[in-house]
């Protein structure tokens, strides 16, 4: 299960890099979407003309309020194949400005990435989000290619991680503070991006308090049980579509990511702003 993880992990930013860099806010912008409208159109279009309460759904953790504001229209300005385009088109730009393209052992890393999609798209019940972007069609060319096979593989996570919060009865508000009280994402970030009201995210958080899973701002040693035990449920989730690839593949695979999860860092394409 570590092998399956370090493999997705270490591949990560090449499919996260999406939501941050410029080319994709130009393309969306090209299309009369906002910075708001272009992130969850995008995301999407691959449900069709998803509307905005299909979006909060599947998408779990944002402001219901910012999801309508967003996402109310924006199919009367564009369509989901056109803002499907804008999306492949910017993560290719964006992958060829980190020199993805060049890189040693592309093919390779390509070639295990898909196979480990492909395999997940055994194992699509229960699973929306990655079941609409299964049924797109492969792009042309490995570097859209390699970032629509991670974007399959995150999805099939993230669709996974969230019926692990359903069932443990967490959630989206509940999802974002707990994950603010490990640290690993700032605060001001997950408060800025999702646009919860300031009066909820408190109400939530003194409701954790009160279970028992938040010490102050940090977790308590039940709340670190349970984000412990979410995580590696949500790995175990996953492992359907890796293990099409075998412990060895998964070691080389995420040997092989290395230098692609490098690119994408050290060519700032993570950056927020």
């Amino acid at each position: 299960m570590q092998t399956a993880h370090a493999a997705w992990r270490r591949l990560e930013p090449v499919h996260s890099m999406i939501y941050f860099v410029p080319e994709a806010k130009r393309r969306y912008a090209e299309l009369g979407l906002s910075v708001p409208a272009g992130y969850f159109a995008s995301r999407g279009a691959a449900l069709g003309r998803a509307s905005a309460e299909l979006v909060i759904s599947t998408f779990y953790n944002f402001s219901p309020a910012l999801v309508r504001q967003a996402v109310d229209g924006v199919w009367d300005t564009t369509t989901p194949e056109q803002v499907l385009d804008a999306r492949y088109t910017a993560a290719d730009e964006a992958l060829r400005r980190a020199g993805v393209h060049e890189l040693p052992g592309l093919a390779e890393v390509l070639a295990l990435t898909r196979r480990a999609a492909e395999a997940a798209r055994e194992h699509a019940q229960g699973r929306p989000l990655f079941a609409a972007h299964a049924a797109l069609p492969w792009p042309q060319g490995p570097v859209p290619q390699l970032w629509h096979a991670q974007t399959l593989l995150r999805e099939f996570r993230g669709d996974g991680h969230v019926a692990c919060l359903l069932s443990e009865g967490v959630g989206g508000l509940e999802a974002l503070i707990l994950h603010a009280a490990t640290g690993d994402v700032p605060v001001g970030f997950l408060k800025a991006s999702r646009a919860w009201p300031e009066e909820e995210w408190a109400g939530t958080r003194e409701r954790l308090r009160e279970r028992g899973l938040l010490d102050g701002d940090g977790l308590s040693p039940e709340g670190v049980r349970l984000r412990r035990h979410i995580e590696d449920r949500t790995d175990r989730l996953a492992l359907p579509a890796y293990a099409a690839l075998g412990e060895a593949g998964c070691e080389r695979l995420a040997e092989l990511a290395r230098p692609f999860g490098r690119a994408v860092v050290d060519s700032g394409l993570l950056k927020v702003g």
